[in-house]
């Protein structure tokens, strides 16, 4: 079951690196529209939407020194009537429970919408209020998808939106993870605001293929980019899907003391996720690059195979591009595809039968950038050149002159 195999990963999020706070919204994510969006507007006592959401069950194999089961039960989740979710931390152990430590002291919830819905790029924010109390950690965060299929953390990758520590009210974190800087080498930074247990506040990531933008209500705190991984992988350019807990205990927030009351109560007004260029045109238009040469179909001929170039834009049909919306940029009633679904650098890109396939894959940024998500690879025009002709690949993703484009 997908719940049992996640719950082996959880996050150990204590930030390794700061980044000096930005300010302003991120430039780079591109229009938007909303792709999932959970309001929780169920009657009181109903459970979260099976359709939407995975419930996780058991101690999460002892990750993390954790000490409370999750449960699916509706008093550790469920609608409160009022539009929230409420994650509800309990010290009781009423199905006599037994966790990595001995007999479970506590119960809780976890939820995640692994197998039904993941997104690249974009924003994805929740309304939250914070409970409170020495170990009691609730977090809202993302992990990639192929954590189920053969991809062990943390090279699937983490990406931590919110995280709260109950001793410590005014602050929450916002960390990646991913291989050689996990754990408590993970890449982050604390946010200090007001009491976050008094009251609601909205957490949310912007995210691109150049980097990811963290912010609570509104306000940019840190900018994370392929450079701030210290030469490691960037591995936050391909599908992940949501998560929303309330830990009790565990190594990094220690655990529940005298001063701790017990039910506490993760509470949870929606979860929104808008993705980049979620209406793109359907209509044909030019992408141009380096030079402002336009994309190009060699010779405007459809056979499959056919070379993708840079060439002078002369409004042929070979250069008008469409995106249907899932994911293909398309010409002469082909796909934009990677050569023999390539993910080397230097794969050639070429026309060919749409099929589905992740080679036809394609994530299209404010900050101009093309990347196919299957090879985690920029378009990008060889040599750095904008002769007519000059071919174009798949690249590592720089942010060169090379590898931006205007689409129209």
């Amino acid at each position: 079951m997908v719940g049992a195999v996640i719950l082996a990963f959880s996050g150990l999020a204590v930030p390794a690196a700061q980044a000096a706070p930005a300010t302003g919204a991120s430039a780079d994510v591109g229009t938007m529209a909303v792709t999932f969006a959970e309001e929780f507007n169920g009657p009181a006592g109903s459970r979260v939407d099976a359709s939407k959401w995975n419930t996780e069950v058991g101690d999460n194999n002892g990750a993390n020194r954790e000490h409370q089961y999750y449960t699916t039960s509706a008093s550790n989740a469920a609608m409160d009537g009022a539009g929230n979710l409420v994650i509800t931390a309990r010290r009781e152990n009423p199905g006599n429970y037994n966790c990595w430590y001995g007999r479970c002291q506590y119960t809780s919830a976890r939820i995640n919408t692994a197998g039904k819905f993941t997104t690249t790029y974009g924003k994805v924010e929740a309304r939250m209020k914070m409970p409170r109390g020495k170990g009691i950690w609730p977090a809202f965060w993302m992990l990639g998808q192929d954590i189920n299929s053969g991809n062990p953390w943390p090279n699937s990758g983490e990406i931590d939106i919110m995280e709260f520590l109950g001793h410590d009210l005014d602050t929450v974190y916002g960390t990646i993870h991913g291989p050689g800087y996990s754990g408590a080498g993970g890449i982050g930074m604390p946010f200090n605001g007001p009491n976050f247990a008094d009251g609601f506040h909205t957490f949310a990531i912007e995210w691109s293929p150049t980097g990811i933008s963290w912010s609570v209500d509104g306000n940019v705190y840190q900018r994370r980019t392929p450079a701030d991984v210290g030469g490691n992988q960037w591995v936050f350019n391909k599908p992940f899907f949501v998560i929303l807990n309330l830990a009790v205990g565990g190594e990094w927030p220690g655990y529940p003391d005298a001063s701790t009351v017990f039910p506490q109560q993760f509470v949870i007004d929606y979860v929104r996720v808008s993705t980049l260029d979620g209406n793109p045109p359907a209509g044909g238009g030019r992408i141009t690059g380096i030079g402002g040469k336009c994309v190009d179909v060699a010779g405007a001929n459809s056979a499959n195979g056919t070379p993708v170039q840079l060439w002078d834009c002369n409004g042929t049909a070979a250069q008008q591009w469409s995106r249907p919306g899932d994911g293909t940029i398309r010409a002469l009633g082909k796909c934009l595809d990677a050569a023999a679904g390539g993910t080397a650098d230097g794969t050639l890109i070429q026309l060919w039968d749409c099929n589905g396939s992740g080679a036809q894959k394609f994530a299209v940024s404010g900050a101009n950038d093309i990347v196919n998500i299957q090879a985690n690879k920029c378009l990008d025009a060889q040599n750095n050149s904008s002769a007519n002709g000059t071919r174009l690949q798949l690249w590592t993703c720089y942010g060169t002159a090379n590898q931006k484009w205007n689409v129209a």
